[in-house]
């Protein structure tokens, strides 16, 4: 029996590869994201152990505020007289005291300031060279006026030594300073993971990127000959005042103790990363599976009678079942092998295009025990699972088969259908209870009610094929080619439905992520349109330390500009609150003006600042809080001591505006005193055109923002969800391209089980031409069913998420008729390019032996 599967599945080589094509497609993804992940790892390990190579022991102040999940905590000032205490402790050689902070911005050649896509943007001290950095040109700074750059920043923004270079830092306004000297790095590089880097004297950098002077953001320790870094961590931390490791509101940590939680939080982040692909992995698997499931019943089907014959030779169901699951694991087996070597490639060109756009030294590749075992279950898993109900079905034919002329009846839909409703309903309850937020783990509900009902729909498809095939095979009707095609893709409704849905799963989870982010780009424009009077908005992109900032001398020149009515300036930063976590605050010197142009309503107090210290508080924060009118919290900003602030007013909620607002008194605690946001109203009258135009003049020198009226600023918010949207539509393109072998699958194996009714109707008369256009309506109508049960499944997913985020600023449901009727042409074009190959194999049938075939 062994030898005779072998020989059945080796005799059908074409089959054998439509059939694993959908499995090394998805096993390419699942071990080319771990292939990624591990190499991109071991070169970030690498990465940092030479950033802290030089370092035995590093001393820093606790945060004053956990940024948690909004971005990266930034260290408290240490006073020098911190330096002085350490250099005293016995076991220290030497400390260097550093002033650095991320938010330095070089302004290129070109007058726009040079971006990163992740590597910080670096202001530091120069301390001189050392092992690890070295002079390429020129010389370090001397006098305040004069900077220093790594490669990678000179090369970025286009600028040599000597040249005048213009820098943004966390204080207000441009500067301007010579630059003297670029630095590269140990092993001929340019930067250290792509980092830009500029080096000013050690005053400067005290005044620019940590606001103070005589402060330094971290003391770089060096041992003495004979001095353990463990022993000197303990020895400092001591004389700090505390345990080693915590002293007194200081960190004290080895340079092994850095590198270890540097790499841990960054190999946290890249597990982030491969568990997206893996999950783009699993629906391109998962749609496999249709594809398998469809292959091996039609290989069940059309080897009726020689399974039957096998039984009636004395085979039993339990080698029938067998033959069917080892061809299965064959094809598993053959496809894992296959999807792991491509996946090792992927894997590699990735992490060399990730290299060369962070500027990462790539580490040597490897394949991890994680991508081969993963290869090789999910492919075997997959591939066998899709057998198993086909196979079970062979097991069942009768050994009486053998005897007689074999035909694939219709079996009833009615325990189909009841399974799919029960498990559509099962799904559509789980589905709602994660949107609903019910339960601990909303986020397994939402997928598992994404997943069941997808499970659901497949089962309840064959009910839906055959009057929707008939109805839309009608468009193809009016020549003898188009009603065959019509006909044979009814023929079978299960065949029809299982392709169709693979088809189905990639078009709906890209219709319910369009009509998401449809719904809330309207929610967007309707909230702007009804809910803000800015005429001008000033704004720039940011980056991990919030948004881009801006010289607050800015708004006091528009404010003066003739035809403008009043201004508003928003600033921003991490705030820790009392009892509380890290939340982001908004600060205002005109409240009553910001809170006209945001239409705030007040329910209690007044809006506006009679003095220091003051907040007003959404209704809802402050039922949270526990705050009322008069009811102070204290709160601790970037730099400087606890604020505690007097709430003055509350105010209810909208869509666009909510929190916690202060007065701007306390903006010089903030990281940085500068403007984020600037609004602008202009008088009536006035061209909102013209007022731009000289508002863009006064932001020459700070080239991180620009103005744009409302509709220009909500259409740039929107393009962000373009964005994501792009990005999806390409993580899911290996789903549809899965799809569409499906199709290519269904038909060809259609073509071999009609070999004898194609040659019947070669005979007498169909041309080739015909016989192509019969197969290309058979797969354009299936791609058209699919793609139709594709948008109906995602348009009601994507209905169901809006409505439930209906409290949280999707105010308008909106659906995206252009890019679904797309999506529509799309597939039947996707059926046309289908039906190719296959219409080419049945317009070359052979007709005397195709009558005479079996």
């Amino acid at each position: 029996m062994l030898r005779a599967t072998l020989k059945s599945l080796l005799s059908r080589k074409l089959r054998l590869v439509l059939s694993g094509l959908a499995v090394v497609l998805g096993v390419m993804f699942v071990s080319g994201a771990f292939v990624l992940t591990d190499t991109m790892g071991r070169s970030f390990d690498s990465l940092f152990a030479s950033v802290f190579e030089d370092t035995d022991v590093q001393v820093t102040q606790k945060p004053k505020v956990d940024g948690q999940d909004m971005g990266p905590s930034q260290a408290s000032n240490i006073p020098a007289a911190t330096l002085d205490k350490v250099k005293n402790v016995p076991g220290v050689a030497k400390v260097v005291g550093e002033a650095n902070s991320d938010g330095a911005r070089v302004i290129g050649k070109n007058g726009k300031v040079v971006t990163t896509f992740g590597p910080p943007r670096l202001g530091e001290n120069w301390v001189g060279t050392s092992d690890l950095m070295q002079l390429r040109e020129g010389r370090g700074p001397q006098a305040d006026d004069e900077i220093v750059v790594n490669a990678t920043t000179a090369k970025a923004a286009g600028i040599k030594v000597g040249d005048d270079v213009g820098v943004l830092t966390l204080q207000p306004g441009k500067k301007v300073f010579k630059l003297v000297g670029i630095v590269g790095y140990s092993g001929d590089r340019d930067s250290l993971g792509g980092s830009l880097e500029v080096f000013f004297t050690t005053p400067v950098a005290q005044e620019l990127m940590l606001g103070e002077k005589d402060v330094y953001s971290s003391l770089k320790v060096t041992a003495a000959p004979g001095v353990s870094h463990d022993q000197l961590r303990a020895d400092v931390a001591a004389a700090l005042g505390g345990e080693s490791g915590q002293a007194g509101g200081f960190q004290v940590k080895t340079g092994k103790q850095l590198q270890d939680e540097t790499t841990k939080d960054f190999r946290e982040g890249l597990s982030f990363f491969n568990n997206v692909l893996i999950g783009f992995a699993g629906v391109a698997l998962f749609v496999g599976t249709f594809l398998i499931l469809n292959t091996f019943s039609i290989i069940v089907a059309q080897r009726t009678r020689e399974l039957a014959l096998m039984r009636a030779l004395g085979g039993s169901r339990g080698q029938t079942l067998g033959s069917v699951i080892i061809e299965a694991v064959a094809i598993g087996l053959i496809a894992s092998v296959l999807g792991l070597a491509a996946g090792v490639g992927v894997g590699v060109l990735l992490a060399w295009v990730f290299g060369n756009v962070s500027g990462v030294a790539l580490a040597s590749v490897g394949v991890p025990a994680a991508a081969v075992i993963s290869a090789f279950v999910v492919g075997l898993l997959v591939t066998v699972v899709a057998a198993v109900l086909p196979a079970l079905r062979a097991s069942r034919i009768p050994p009486i088969a053998a005897l007689q002329e074999v035909a694939t009846p219709d079996r009833p839909l009615t325990k189909l259908t009841v399974s799919g409703a029960l498990i559509g309903a099962a799904g559509g309850t789980m589905l709602g209870l994660g949107l609903a937020g019910q339960g601990d783990n909303t986020l397994w509900l939402i997928l598992g009610g994404v997943l069941i009902s997808f499970i659901g729909v497949a089962l309840l498809t064959p009910l839906l094929a055959r009057p929707v095939v008939a109805l839309l095979g009608r468009l193809f009707s009016w020549s003898v080619p188009g009603k065959l095609g019509r006909l044979n893709s009814g023929r079978n409704p299960r065949r029809t439905a299982i392709t169709a849905a693979a088809l189905m799963v990639g078009l709906a989870l890209i219709t319910g992520v369009n009509v998401i982010l449809a719904s809330a780009k309207q929610s967007l424009s309707s909230q702007a349109a009804t809910q803000v009077t800015v005429d001008l908005i000033i704004s720039g992109d940011g980056d991990d330390n919030g948004p881009a900032k801006f010289d607050p001398a800015v708004m006091d020149a528009a404010a003066k500009l003739p035809g403008v009515a009043s201004t508003a300036s928003e600033y921003w930063d991490f705030g820790q609150l009392e009892g509380g976590g890290g939340t982001g605050i908004s600060a205002t010197s005109d409240m009553a003006a910001y809170a006209g142009m945001f239409k705030m309503t007040p329910t209690e107090g007044t809006l506006n600042w009679t003095g220091p210290n003051q907040a007003v508080v959404d209704t809802e924060n402050a039922q949270k809080r526990g705050l009322k009118l008069g009811s102070t919290m204290t709160i601790q900003f970037s730099r400087g001591a606890p604020h505690t602030v007097t709430v003055v007013g509350l105010y209810k909620r909208s869509d666009v505006m909510g929190g916690t607002i202060v007065s701007g008194d306390v903006v010089k605690d903030f990281r940085s005193p500068q403007p984020s946001w600037g609004y602008i109203r202009v008088t009536e009258g006035t061209a909102v055109a013209d007022i731009q135009r000289q508002v863009d003049q006064l932001l020459v020198d700070n080239p991180e923002v620009s103005v744009a009226n409302r509709a220009e600023f909500v259409d740039a918010q929107s393009a962000q969800f373009d964005q994501l949207l792009t990005m999806i539509q390409i993580l899911l393109a290996l789903a549809i391209l899965i799809a569409v072998l499906g199709i290519v699958n269904t038909l060809a194996l259609s073509v071999l089980e009609r070999t004898r009714e194609l040659g019947l109707l070669r005979a007498i008369g169909m041309r080739r031409a015909q016989t192509m256009r019969m197969v290309t309506v058979e797969a354009v109508v299936i791609s058209t069913f699919g793609a139709l049960l594709g948008l109906a499944v995602g348009t009601g997913l994507g209905a169901a998420v809006v409505r439930a985020l209906k409290d949280d600023g999707f105010s308008k449901m909106a659906f995206p008729w252009t890019q679904m009727a797309t999506y529509l042409l799309l597939a039947a074009l996707v059926g046309v390019l289908a039906a190719i190959l296959p219409s080419i194999r049945a317009s070359r049938v052979n007709v005397l032996q195709a009558i005479a075939h079996d």
